[in-house]
């Protein structure tokens, strides 16, 4: 029997596009003798649209943004939505490959949830704290991960008091500094800051992507990130260093044009990594993670590392480092996919095993 994976990818985010490069990544990548795909699409404006079982790889990206006039409103899901056909019942697993709010935030995770459907990739609690940044790093902190200097503000605030918040900014953090929505992946809406106006430009570009921003410290670091993988006993991948060949990896270096050096693995020492491994499964477990996470890091020229972020669910385009990552750990993508699977079966298993009754 195949596995039916219901595959949910687009959806109502400034990361729409890179969703549906994930998506054809892993369409690409799972083996159609093992699995059943079920694409759905959730549009820019929010539609839901299931498309039929995709019976050989997608080789367009347009082919995966459907259009129907009776897509279903995010307000109206069907049950039916999430079954692969009246007569094979729901899907084994949905494969969320949904990026930034509406989709990496814990509300879709919450639907399936409320639909008892087992699903890839990290729950509810560690979705919306993972895509929170100001709520990441409090959890940090109080779990004591070294974090470089941080503040944040929500629009109302700024708006009423402008100066007061670039004076404390200035004060508390200094120059250089980096400006970015509290609630955006993919160094979308980040700005890199140097002197006042450039701040308050910064302020202007982040607030357009969300109503809460962060401003952390900027330090003269390597980019060190990692891979997690696993439920209650995650294992942790080789490290892998960014070099940017612009002054910080922004947007355009990561999905466009490829524009950054990826040195895998990291050229650390054994006490390095075996640091880095233990605050990255540290952090995944704090937040209480689930299947996979990729955890990001600064490395001073000191020896000390600093958590910058996780990120619940990184993307798996020809530029990513997770799956790089995993690669030079032994674990090719495909069998990286199907992990990601079991994973996310196990997990439901164990959660039906939770009593909802006092009887």
């Amino acid at each position: 029997m195949k596995t039916k994976i219901g595959l949910l990818y687009g959806g109502k985010s400034a990361e729409h596009d890179v969703s549906m490069q994930t998506a054809m990544a892993v369409i690409k990548a799972l083996d159609l003798e093992k699995f059943e795909i079920h694409p759905i699409y959730i549009s820019t404006s929010g539609e839901w649209i299931k498309g039929q079982q995709l019976l050989r790889p997608v080789t367009n990206i347009k082919e995966l943004a459907f259009s129907n006039t009776e897509a279903l409103p995010q307000a109206a899901l069907a049950p039916d939505l999430f079954q692969a056909s009246e007569q094979s019942g729901p899907f084994d697993v949905i494969f969320p490959l949904l990026h930034g709010p509406n989709g990496e935030d814990g509300t879709v995770q919450g639907l399936l949830e409320l639909m008892n459907l087992p699903y890839v990739g990290n729950g509810v609690l560690a979705s919306s704290a993972g895509m929170d940044k100001v709520i990441m790093k409090n959890v940090f902190a109080q779990a004591g991960l070294p974090q470089v200097k941080y503040t944040w503000f929500i629009r109302s605030e700024w708006e009423n008091a402008k100066d007061d918040a670039y004076n404390k900014v200035e004060n508390e953090l200094g120059y250089p500094c980096f400006v970015k929505p509290a609630n955006l992946g993919s160094s979308v809406g980040i700005s890199k800051c140097s002197n006042r106006s450039e701040l308050e430009r910064a302020f202007k570009e982040a607030f357009q992507f969300d109503r809460k921003i962060i401003i952390e410290e900027g330090v003269t670091a390597r980019e060190i990130e990692a891979g997690v993988l696993g439920n209650d006993y995650p294992e942790c991948s080789v490290a892998g260093e960014i070099v940017p060949k612009k002054e910080f990896y922004d947007y355009k270096a990561k999905y466009e044009d490829g524009n950054t050096a990826l040195i895998i693995p990291a050229e650390i020492t054994e006490t390095e990594y075996n640091e880095l491994k233990e605050m990255a499964i540290k952090a995944f477990k704090e937040l209480d993670c689930s299947g996979l996470v990729r955890a990001d890091f600064f490395l001073t020229r000191e020896g000390k590392w600093y958590i910058n972020e996780i990120n619940t669910m990184p993307g798996f385009t020809p530029f990513s480092m997770f799956p790089l990552l995993w690669k030079h750990t032994g674990v090719e993508y495909p069998q990286l996919i199907e992990k990601l699977v079991n994973l996310a079966k196990e997990r439901h298993a164990e959660k039906q095993n939770i009593k909802h009754t006092m009887e």
